[in-house]
């Protein structure tokens, strides 16, 4: 994961690395637990919180959330984003703030503009009480000297949904009907605040127990970890982890494509709009704030990821299936019970780094080579990816694709101003791509590489991809045996 603060990477990573380690050894319960929190926090004095109980009750949490629970027990929430509440308490309370920029001036043009009583003189400066101000950012406007600033918190500003507020102790509080599951927020958190449901224990507990466990490593997974390790060095990683298999799921972008494709020639002849159906975070804000579009527009084809748990599942019956991937949005996808045959767990790339670590592994680059996807499979994770594939899938049907309009989102306010015309009628073009990081889901939120490394090492890999078409490609698939609706029928 790419952040400014690797200390706080590298925390994480550790406890999910510990926890995966007991899970290994049979050994999670309260007794090893405790003696992991003691390790991480020895003591006697804190090292980043005001004192070492405030840490070791964060890593207690910390080690609930990697088995998949909620931080705090007896908390009940399906929600895949939570909240460590000791661990959020250290941004300020009130969004708007008094500096030393302030002068006291006779004038106070600030606290005249103020409807709601908020602003009163202290002893040196102006101040705002956080109980009674509305944030309608007046005081601002009318101070002299911008001596007021607004304190937006990382979290909240992140959020393209606007789902997170604040308790009366300044708690972040996550708006469940409204969140999309981006995981946009935790990753803004500079004090490792929020934090997602890891399905670690699951998967190593899937394992243990003897069943074929196949993963599915997303189409972003070309370039995250350098241009040496290719497909076929990620399929060794995760036989060497105990996976049964490992598939592509670039597949599952030739196959979604396809299908997609017959369902956009025929929105092109009913003079329909149409959305994509790929990035589940862009799904989550079309059923949540645009419930008529997501049942009127949407693309009724299952993701990638569906599509390839789908074939194994109806090849390999008895299989597990888990994917693997820059995205936190695909753990609620997942979750999703209306969508049949669906992935059984997801891992993001930093929860798989510290399943290696946990069996001592690391990444080393292979002489083999392995491709099930076509180039334009493979590519579905940029943003425009989609788009492409789709297109390339008609032209191959020999249809004529010039006028097609398209607009392609990559970014939360991209995709909300996009709905927002369609809702409004106004939307020019025929199709929206719907992204929710930007770059497409290569930026998603456990991305491993900074945006030029990661293109750069993508570039050379893709390069390697030979030029097999997607319809050619599907014909080695039983594509017959298995539905590609969302529904399953």
């Amino acid at each position: 994961m790419i952040t400014n603060d690797q200390g706080l990477v590298k925390l994480k990573h550790k406890v999910m690395e510990e926890v995966c380690r007991l899970a290994w050894s049979d050994q999670l319960d309260s007794e090893h637990i405790d003696e992991v929190v003691f390790q991480l926090i020895p003591g006697p004095k804190p090292e980043w919180r005001c004192c070492i109980y405030k840490e070791r009750e964060i890593i207690r949490q910390r080690v609930r959330l990697a088995q998949a629970k909620t931080p705090t027990p007896g908390q009940k929430s399906d929600n895949i984003v939570q909240v460590i509440n000791p661990a959020c308490d250290s941004c300020p309370i009130s969004a708007y703030s008094v500096t030393d920029n302030c002068r006291f001036c006779m004038g106070k043009a600030c606290l005249n503009s103020c409807k709601f009583g908020a602003i009163s003189p202290g002893e040196n400066r102006m101040h705002i009480d956080p109980s009674k101000c509305k944030e309608c950012g007046m005081c601002a406007k009318a101070c002299p000297f911008e001596a007021i600033v607004h304190l937006e918190r990382p979290c909240k500003k992140s959020c393209p949904v606007g789902a997170i507020s604040y308790d009366e102790n300044g708690f972040c509080v996550i708006d469940e009907s409204k969140c999309i599951q981006c995981g946009h927020c935790i990753h803004n958190c500079p004090f490792g605040a929020l934090g997602s449901k890891t399905y670690l224990v699951d998967v190593i507990r899937e394992i243990k127990a003897g069943k074929e466990v196949i993963a599915m490593c997303a189409p972003a997974t070309e370039g995250q970890f350098g241009e040496e390790i290719s497909m076929a060095a990620m399929k060794s990683v995760m036989l060497k982890l105990g996976f049964s298999d490992m598939v592509e799921v670039g597949l599952g972008g030739d196959m979604t494509a396809a299908y997609e494709a017959l369902e956009w020639s025929d929105a092109l002849r009913e003079g329909r709009k149409m959305t994509t159906s790929c990035c589940p975070a862009f799904i989550n804000m079309l059923k949540k704030h645009f419930p008529e579009q997501y049942e009127n527009n949407k693309s009724e084809t299952v993701s990638p990821m569906v599509a390839v748990s789908r074939y194994l599942k109806t090849t390999r019956p008895g299989c597990v299936t888990v994917f693997i991937g820059p995205c936190i949005a695909k753990k609620s996808e997942a979750a999703d019970e209306s969508i049949p045959d669906n992935a059984d767990y997801v891992l993001t790339y930093g929860e798989l780094h510290a399943l290696m670590l946990s069996k001592d592994l690391d990444y080393e680059p292979v002489e083999e080579e392995y491709q099930e996807a076509s180039s334009w499979g493979k590519k579905f994770a940029g943003s425009g990816g989609v788009a492409k594939a789709v297109l390339e899938c008609m032209k191959e049907r020999g249809e004529d694709v010039h006028g097609i309009k398209l607009l392609r989102c990559a970014g939360g306010d991209e995709c909300r101003k996009a709905l927002l015309l369609l809702k409004a009628g106004k939307l020019q073009e025929d199709f929206i791509e719907g992204m929710i990081c930007p770059g497409g889901c290569i930026g998603g939120p456990s991305r491993h590489k900074t945006e030029v490394e990661l293109t750069r090492a993508r570039n050379v890999l893709l390069a390697k991809a030979d030029d097999r078409k997607v319809l050619e490609n599907l014909k080695q698939y039983p594509m017959d045996r298995f539905s590609m609706k969302r529904s399953g029928d």
